[in-house]
């Protein structure tokens, strides 16, 4: 649950920043980006997406964002005009750069079990890292119900721990009938709702879970 990256380490268990022995604070919103860029390396992320991920359901500005993107180059002591971790594709988004490498159970994750969502009309298998649900085109199910906000929810998949985490929904995610309100692990086996359509999670052999889905 460590990424390393020059002479920075994140490590996302306890969502912290260290340049060395020092901590380099950021807040929540910088560390949700850093984060979301990592696990899109070295793929650019549209603005668009960066504003859906950070602000869900919310209008922000342009220069709310060019706050964020400030605050965490700022952390890494880059500049613009230098970028070694941060990129900026004009008219687009932006990319993380740098090399890195992630230890942990994300890292070993490649001989663990695979998970799958069964829904009533398909099966979708959950990738590495976060796991987007609802009615947005780049999560990895799209649910069609009126129930079920853009970003509803998503599923963190580390190593062999499975977390569902509501996103602010309006009508809710509920996992054995309560309504979570904070991130809640699943193991398989387990339904869980949005709104109100119902998923269960399944863990299934690696070479099981390649097959091709039929979302």
């Amino acid at each position: 649950m460590r990424v390393t990256f020059g002479e920075f380490v994140l490590d996302r268990g306890t969502r912290q920043l260290w340049r060395g022995d020092e901590e380099r604070r950021l807040g929540p919103k910088a560390l949700e980006l850093l984060e979301l860029l990592l696990d899109q390396r070295p793929n650019v992320v549209p603005r668009e997406r960066i504003r859906d991920r950070l602000w869900p359901d919310t209008f922000v500005s342009e220069s709310t964002l060019a706050t964020v993107v400030a605050e965490l180059r700022a952390a890494l002591d880059e500049k613009r005009t230098e970028p070694r971790f941060l990129r900026t594709v004009h008219g687009v988004g932006f990319a993380f750069c740098g090399q890195a490498a992630e230890s942990g159970p994300r890292a070993r994750a490649r001989g663990a079990l695979a998970y799958r969502l069964v829904l009533s009309d398909r099966e979708i298998t959950l990738h590495a890292g976060e796991n987007v649900l609802g009615r947005v085109e780049d999560g990895v199910v799209w649910m069609e119900s009126s129930t079920v906000s853009r970003r509803h929810a998503r599923i963190l998949v580390e190593g062999d721990q499975v977390v569902l985490e509501d996103l602010t929904s309006k009508n809710g995610t509920f996992v054995r009938g309560q309504r979570i309100s904070a991130p809640t692990p699943l193991v398989d086996g387990d339904t869980f709702r949005l709104g109100r359509v119902e998923v269960k999670l399944r863990a299934v052999r690696p070479d099981e879970a390649t097959r091709t889905d039929d979302a």
